[in-house]
């Protein structure tokens, strides 16, 4: 059974400007339609968390804007995703904001890097919080979800991936990418997790 008083759901990285079709991505052509699928397929367990008193965590990849506003965009981000530009995953637009279809988290963790747990408060707060166990949703499966996974599985932080509530840009990178997470943390379904709840 999940005890809501120990446990997160963490959102990665589930963002306008990564999902919605008027986001970045969107924009640049890098659309998929398992990852626009996931806000809806991941909203009723997040519901389920908040009223059992359980925390919503939601991580957001975030573009630093650096001298003279332009963003501070990584040399392989940049080769991997030319579109990215000025305004994009901008902190407190509406780019950079958790998708509607999952809102309030409790908690944002801004993130300028794959892993979650990269240069911020994110495991500062879930020990501050007596949280010790990890819901794990969102994009993309082979990037920041199994970034954070790994670096919470060092952290001694138990960890669920949620099978159908991540995604990659493609499914045969997010099977491979499910595979080798399978040694560091739980593989389970969504349904899995709901029927864990307390009633």
């Amino acid at each position: 059974m999940i005890d809501p008083a120990r446990t997160a759901l963490l959102v990665v990285d589930l963002q306008n400007d990564f999902v919605h079709p008027d986001g970045a991505y969107a924009r640049g052509g890098q659309t998929s339609e398992a990852i626009a699928a996931l806000p809806a397929r991941v909203k009723p367990l997040a519901d389920a968390m908040r009223a059992a008193g359980g925390l919503v965590v939601s991580t957001q990849f975030t573009l630093q804007p650096g001298r003279g506003g332009e963003p501070l965009i990584s040399p392989h981000l940049k080769a991997m995703r030319p579109f990215l530009r000025r305004g994009d995953f901008l902190p407190g637009s509406w780019g950079h904001a958790l998708v509607d279809t999952l809102q309030p988290a409790d908690v944002v963790i801004e993130k300028v890097a794959y892993s979650a747990f990269y240069m911020t408060r994110l495991e500062w707060v879930l020990r501050k919080l007596d949280v010790d166990r990890l819901l794990v949703a969102g994009i993309v499966t082979n990037g920041g979800v199994a970034s954070t996974v790994r670096e919470a599985h060092v952290r001694d932080i138990e960890v669920t991936v949620l099978t159908d509530g991540c995604a990659a840009f493609s499914h045969e990178v997010h099977e491979t990418a499910l595979a080798a997470l399978a040694p560091v943390a739980r593989l389970a379904m969504i349904a899995d997790a709901l029927a864990e709840m307390p009633r």
